[in-house]
């Protein structure tokens, strides 16, 4: 078993967000990889029903104040932290008034999605990414959880390719049972592309359904994990087709559940 530095770039986390299988998963994986030894660094966004004073988050002053271009507005970046007293790790949130100010996730108090989706999950994406640069730290591996981190290996493979701290990273994304059911705006395509991502397949995303950001986003990940028991299956035998290593669904409940997610990383 080898030792890895592993990057998390989660949709969410418990107890900063309520008890589900994934962001059960997120919690318990970060602090299973880090008692076997491998180092980590756990994002997620800062999300406004995050409680900042119970959950003791600090803003981290020496990693903040960047401004991100998004659909040509300036959004500024700010990066908060707190820890987990009882798993003994740090969750670092990504932050910024015009998209996580608002008391909600990634839907309002109607259950309706926010229009903005698209630009909110660029912006995670991106954030994550230039405050790993920040932190001059070279992940072995990025595995991103949930289609709110989903572009982040797009920007991998198409914008910080040549970064040396991120240009032999494989890159893992686990599917979870999290669809959005409106498809993201048109213009996510042209909003990628204007960061300086060229690729054949964007195409894929002039229609930005679930299905199809995860079909493009697959052409730029090294493996797939099964979050939940009814994920996709078109999805993973899309990747199986390409080549992808899979990992199939197991219950957290199964004795050596996270040995499997060791195993999952050796092999890459």
């Amino acid at each position: 078993m080898a030792n890895h530095k592993i990057l998390y770039i989660c949709q969410q986390i418990t107890p900063y967000l309520p008890e589900n299988e994934e962001s059960l998963i997120c919690r318990q994986l970060a602090q299973a990889m880090q008692e076997r030894g491998n180092e980590i660094r756990t994002f997620m966004p800062r999300y406004g029903c995050i409680n900042e004073r119970r959950n003791q988050l600090h803003e981290v002053i020496r990693l903040s104040g960047m401004n991100l271009i998004i659909d040509d507005n300036d959004h500024q970046l700010i990066i908060k932290v707190a820890s987990i007293p009882a798993a003994r790790i740090q969750i670092y949130f990504i932050d910024n008034e015009d998209f996580f100010s608002r008391r909600a996730t990634t839907v309002d108090e109607n259950g309706e999605e926010f229009a903005d989706n698209d630009e909110r999950m660029v912006f995670f994406a991106r954030g994550v990414l230039e405050t790993v640069k920040k932190l001059r730290w070279t992940p072995d591996i990025v595995h991103c959880h949930g289609w709110f981190s989903s572009v982040a290996p797009v920007y991998l493979r198409k914008v910080f390719d040549n970064d040396p701290l991120f240009r032999d990273v494989k890159i893992v994304s686990s599917l979870y049972e999290d669809r959005f059911e409106k498809p993201l705006t048109e213009t996510l395509r042209n909003k990628i592309v204007s960061e300086g991502v060229e690729d054949e397949n964007i195409g894929i995303i002039d229609n930005p359904t679930y299905e199809n950001l995860y079909r493009f986003v697959l052409n730029h990940i090294d493996g797939v994990i099964a979050g939940s028991a009814s994920v996709d299956a078109a999805l993973l035998e899309q990747a199986r087709a390409a080549g992808k290593k899979v990992m199939e669904y197991v219950s957290p409940s199964d004795e050596g559940f996270y040995d499997n997610y060791t195993k999952f990383y050796d092999e890459l």
